[in-house]
């Protein structure tokens, strides 16, 4: 793993002209985050650092679902923003808890990568092409059930471990692994993707294949000026709006970001489209809901309640088709998480209220 900007793994003490960037010390991790350093130098001038954190996720050999909450990548690098360590935090927004927490706020969210789920299997075979009862990997309940129910035929297993680890499998105990396409993509192992799934077919976790960068909220002056400057030049408005719409799916239902939900936010021309489906485990059945909101232009600035109103509508749609009868939403719940600095989630509006926002 190489990066031009320094990796530190010990404590780095703040100074003028000096950035630092909490991140997890996996090879995924520290290469989307240099990436975003290298945005953040240019924009500000200033010499940038990663400043490694390890978090509880990286160190349990658990299945995620047994972790106990969201946030298992997450509350470290938090812990070392809110106490000084580090002036910035990167995440895979995938894995951010949708509840506030606080000290904290989402500064930016940079250019969305591919969000496909992408198949890596033996002898370049696609889903289809596997044999019957084949053994499949993944560590996310939503990819499971979309796998059971396109194949129920499957022999679906529990996947911990970085990429490589994870690959290294296929072809030994595995017939194939399911992997985020964006993951793949950054550190240069999409020659192992055999078959990428369509979003239409397959929607994705909220967020998947974005990055969030978290910031402390009382920094003092000169550091919130260089940081406000940084944030700018990172911060996309129509990722961020896809995101935060797909996010309010998962608050909604009070749901986390191991709870069989998909969700897909897309612009198309003037209108920003949302579609979210929940799934029974065994793969079994489903349902699935959509909404859409006026869109100006890709570079407009949308209000974040806006977008937000639009995920709670999709969110209350399928809770009416019976997403609750059929799923655990409650699987490391997305709202509260114990110690987080979260507040309760809130009641979604209504339909009325929703509807007056279009």
């Amino acid at each position: 793993m190489t990066t031009d900007i320094p990796v530190v793994r010990g404590p780095l003490a703040a100074r003028e002209n000096l950035i630092r960037i909490g991140t997890r010390g996996s090879e995924l991790a520290v290469t989307q985050t240099s990436g975003v350093a290298r945005h953040i130098a240019a924009a500000t001038g200033c010499e940038v650092a990663l400043v490694i954190v390890t978090t509880k996720g990286d160190t349990s050999p658990a299945p995620l679902a047994q972790l106990g909450g969201t946030g298992v990548f997450v509350s470290a690098l938090r812990d070392a923003l809110v106490a000084g360590r580090c002036d910035l935090a990167v995440h895979s927004l995938k894995d951010l808890p949708t509840g506030e927490c606080a000290g904290i706020t989402l500064g930016a969210i940079p250019p969305r990568a591919d969000a496909r789920d992408a198949l890596c299997a033996r002898d370049g075979l696609t889903l289809d092409e596997l044999p019957r009862g084949a053994r499949v990997g993944t560590g996310s309940p939503r990819r499971s059930a979309q796998l059971l129910r396109r194949r129920p035929d499957l022999d679906v297993c529990d996947l911990r471990g970085n990429v490589d680890s994870r690959l290294a499998r296929v072809g030994n105990d595995l017939d194939a692994v399911v992997l985020a396409a964006a993951g793949l993509l950054r550190i240069g192992r999409d020659p192992a993707i055999t078959e990428l799934f369509a979003l239409d077919e397959a929607p994705p976790a909220p967020g998947q294949g974005a990055l969030a960068v978290e910031i402390r909220r009382n920094n003092e002056p000169a550091l919130a000026a260089q940081l406000e400057r940084a944030l700018a030049a990172l911060d996309d408005p129509a990722a961020r709006a896809c995101a935060l719409a797909e996010r309010s799916v998962l608050a909604t239902l009070e749901a986390g970001c191991q709870a069989p939900v998909g969700a897909w936010a897309r612009l198309d021309g003037d209108r920003l489209r949302l579609t979210a489906a929940v799934y029974a485990v065994d793969g079994g059945s489903q349902v699935e809901a959509t909404a859409e909101m006026a869109w100006p232009s890709p570079a407009a600035v949308q209000s974040p309640t806006n977008v937000e109103r639009l995920g709670a509508e999709v969110a209350l749609q399928l809770l009416a088709a019976g997403a609750a009868q059929i799923a655990p939403l409650t699987l490391l719940t997305g709202g509260a998480v114990a110690g987080a600095g979260n507040p309760a989630p809130q009641t979604p509006p209504s339909r009325t209220q929703i509807g007056a926002t279009r």
